[in-house]
């Protein structure tokens, strides 16, 4: 049976131990995973192929997201559809955040 629970604290600490990416897998079912994102100095991203989800869980920095910029900080939530540029920019030291990817290659189609 594979795990549908796990801390921040377990994230941080899975992290650390992998030292060659700012991110980490914690938790994958179906075409949805769960990482936990740490960047340091430089938000490297590119754009990606399922729509993602981001809950900012410490810091605060910039993002940007298609041409507009929004501040965010520990709490906020943000939405990013597959295949648009987006990163996080001016970040502070101790800024991480989940990333929830979901749904088909291309992303969902919105009814709007």
């Amino acid at each position: 049976m594979s795990r549908f629970s796990f801390s921040i604290n377990e994230a941080i600490e899975q992290l650390s131990k992998e030292n060659n990416q700012p991110f980490t897998l914690m938790m994958q079912h179906g075409s949805m995973s769960v990482e936990y994102y740490a960047p340091a100095k430089i938000h490297t991203q590119t754009p990606h192929l399922q729509d993602e989800i981001y809950v900012i869980t410490s810091g605060h920095s910039t993002f940007f997201r298609d041409g507009e910029t929004v501040e965010c900080q520990a709490g906020d939530v943000l939405f990013v559809p597959a295949g648009m540029e987006h990163r996080f920019i001016n970040f502070t030291n101790d800024f991480a955040t989940w990333v929830i990817f979901y749904g088909p290659q291309g992303g969902e189609k919105s009814s709007q």
